[in-house]
C-alpha cells in the first residue's frame, strides 16, 4: 500500500523542499563569491520546471473496469521550483540529480470527460542521469543524458466524482522507470555562471488501485504517465 500524505504531512514536506532550494541558492551565492570556475567539478542549478504528464490508461482490470469503455484519463500539468546538483568526472562527462515534488490531479476523457478521478497525487521523481557534454562550442555547452528514475508516490486521494461512485480510497504505486535528457548551458561570464535550459522525457507506468469503503478493490488501472519535464534557470559551476 502506498502511504497517504495528509495536509499536516505535506506542509513539512513542502517546507523541506523550499529549505533545500534556499540552501542551494545560498550555495550558489557562496560559490559565486569565493570559487566560481567554468571548469569546476561541481555545478548547482536553480530552476523553474514544468511537469507535463500524459496519464492515459493503458490497461484496466476489476469489476468496475467496464466503466472505462470509450474513456481515458489525463494528468494535470504542474509548475514548480527545482534544484539540481551535478558532478563532473571529466569535461565531457557528469552525473546529475534533481529535487522537486509535484502535485497532480487526474481527470477523465471521452465518456468520462471532466470527471475528477484523483486529486493531490504527490510525486517525488528521484532521478539520476549520466550526461555527455559537447565541448569546443564557446559559450554554448549542449548536452544529452539518460538514467534511471524512481517515482515515489507521497500521497493520493480520490477525486470528487470517484467518491460519488463509492470509491473512497486510491493507492498509486511507486514506479521505476527511465529518463532521457537534452539541454544546454550558456555561459554568462568566466566565473562559472550560466543560463540553463533542460528537457527530460520520462517513461514511467504506475498503477492506480481504487477501493470501496469496505476495502474491496474494484478497479486497477495502469497509466502511461510519461511526463515531459521542461526546466529553465541559472547554474553556477565551481571548485
Amino acid at each position: 500500500m502506498v502511504p497517504i500524505c495528509n495536509e499536516k504531512d505535506y506542509l513539512p514536506m513542502t517546507s523541506r523542499l523550499f529549505l533545500s532550494i534556499a540552501a542551494t541558492s545560498a550555495l550558489i551565492a557562496s560559490a559565486a563569491a569565493h570559487a566560481g570556475d567554468p571548469d569546476g567539478r561541481l555545478q548547482a542549478k536553480l530552476l523553474v520546471t514544468g511537469v507535463l504528464p500524459d496519464g492515459g490508461v493503458s490497461s484496466a482490470s476489476g469489476p468496475a473496469a467496464g466503466a472505462l469503455a470509450g474513456s481515458n484519463t489525463s494528468g494535470s500539468d504542474q509548475y514548480v521550483p527545482t534544484v539540481a546538483l551535478e558532478y563532473f568526472f571529466a569535461p565531457n562527462f557528469s552525473v546529475e540529480t534533481i529535487c522537486c515534488v509535484t502535485n497532480h490531479s487526474v481527470k477523465g476523457k471521452g465518456n468520462l470527460a471532466g470527471a475528477k478521478l484523483v486529486k493531490d497525487y504527490l510525486i517525488l521523481p528521484a532521478t539520476v542521469t549520466a550526461k555527455y557534454h559537447f565541448t569546443g562550442l564557446g559559450e554554448m555547452k549542449p548536452y544529452v543524458g539518460a538514467g534511471p528514475a524512481w517515482f515515489v508516490s507521497l500521497g493520493d486521494k480520490p477525486g470528487a466524482d470517484a467518491v460519488a461512485l463509492g470509491l473512497t480510497n486510491v493507492d498509486i504505486s511507486n514506479t521505476f522507470g527511465a529518463a532521457l535528457q537534452a539541454g544546454i548551458d550558456i555561459a554568462v561570464n568566466d566565473s562559472g555562471l550560466s543560463f540553463t535550459f533542460d528537457a527530460k522525457r520520462y517513461f514511467v507506468r504506475p498503477k492506480a488501485s481504487f477501493f470501496t469503503a469496505d476495502g474491496t478493490r474494484v478497479l486497477q488501472t495502469k497509466h502511461d504517465l510519461d511526463p515531459w519535464v521542461i526546466s529553465a534557470g541559472v547554474a553556477y559551476r565551481f571548485y
